[in-house]
């Protein structure tokens, strides 16, 4: 996926997390950084990520998800509705 699409921040986004490592993920979408968050004054905004083992763990891009972080499949909707209004125009 190009990643100056408009539809970019609708597919979610699979990083390597390290055990024992904290992400801050970004819950927001204005971070320059997606998923992470690149601010330090976001509060609860942004939401803690704790890896227990070394691993490949998909992150919600779309800012969607139920289960924050990480995807939930939330975007399929949003892509969904997104082909939808292209089809009207």
């Amino acid at each position: 996926m190009d990643d100056q699409s408009e539809y970019a921040h609708l597919f979610p986004i699979i990083i390597e997390v390290e055990q024992g490592n904290s992400y801050q993920w970004c819950s927001c979408g204005t971070s320059k950084n997606q998923p992470f968050c690149d601010k330090d004054d976001c509060g609860d905004k942004s939401i803690l990520f704790v890896a227990n083992v070394t691993e490949e763990v998909v992150f919600c891009q779309c800012k969607q998800t139920k289960r924050p972080p990480l995807c939930d499949g939330s975007h399929a909707k949003l892509m969904l509705e997104a082909v939808n209004s292209r089809k009207l125009k």
